[in-house]
């Protein structure tokens, strides 16, 4: 298994040596391996999903997350109803954009990584921890990744907190922050709407109404909108399905 590590790309870590997944060289740049090169290439090539608008607002007391539910190959809509808000612990979750397949895979090692800091300090891991681990993932690889995490949450030393980390693994910690293709569409909407210290109800009515401007716009986003609202008592889930969006296409 020697013959993956150090010069091999994410993919090729991933697959055969998933122990060493994060090994990624210094400078962040992959060594072309002719063996590994030519094993990996039976793989399919498939197009890259970029397509999406995602969200998330900090306001008094928790947060919320939001996305529309299209997943798009190209021109062709693969699926109408995908989750793109996924759950990493207890009260941190991760809207996805980019390519759905590294997203995912990212996902599921930062999952891995959270419980197991869960079991080793006895306590719920911090929202800024889980942050920094989609980080260093997102950078490590960042030539072999299409990929764009916001991160959110509620802990108790912080309380609610947004994390964006856009394609290339820059982190910032944001009030409130959009990503994805149909994000490029609502920048003026965020800016001209977004106040500190809104309400829950406040915040959940910013965040549908911007994702449909943006749902509208953006021929690669599209569907439902999803929310998730994270507090100290907890997580909700809502559904709000395109015949009862606020706005609809144009």
């Amino acid at each position: 298994m020697e013959l993956f590590r150090g010069g091999s790309s994410f993919a090729q870590r991933e697959i055969f040596d998933p122990a060493n997944v994060m090994h990624a060289n210094p400078d962040g740049y992959s060594q072309s391996n002719p063996a590994s090169e030519e094993v990996i290439s039976c793989l399919k090539d498939g197009e890259i999903d970029l397509g999406t608008s995602i969200m998330a607002v900090t306001y008094e007391g928790g947060v919320i997350l939001g996305a529309d539910s299209r997943t798009s190959t190209g021109v062709y809509i693969a699926n109408r109803v995908t989750n793109k808000v996924t759950k990493i612990d207890e009260k941190i979750y991760v809207c996805r954009s980019g390519s759905a397949a590294d997203t995912q895979a990212i996902s599921d090692y930062a999952r891995y990584f959270l419980d197991n800091h869960r079991m080793a300090y006895g306590q719920a891991p911090k929202v800024a921890t889980a942050a920094n681990i989609f980080q260093q993932l997102c950078y490590k690889n960042k030539n072999n990744l299409t990929a764009g995490i916001l991160v959110a949450g509620w802990d108790g030393s912080k309380g609610g907190q947004v994390y964006s980390i856009p394609v290339g693994g820059a982190m910032l910690e944001r009030p409130f922050t959009i990503g994805g293709s149909g994000s490029s569409y609502i920048y003026g909407f965020c800016d001209s709407y977004y106040k500190p210290n809104m309400t829950r109800e406040q915040c959940e009515e910013f965040v549908t109404r911007a994702l449909c401007h943006a749902m509208a716009r953006d021929g690669s986003s599209g569907g439902v909108v999803r929310l998730v609202i994270i507090d100290e008592t907890g997580v909700e889930r809502k559904m709000i399905p395109g015949n009862k969006l606020p706005y609809g296409p144009l």
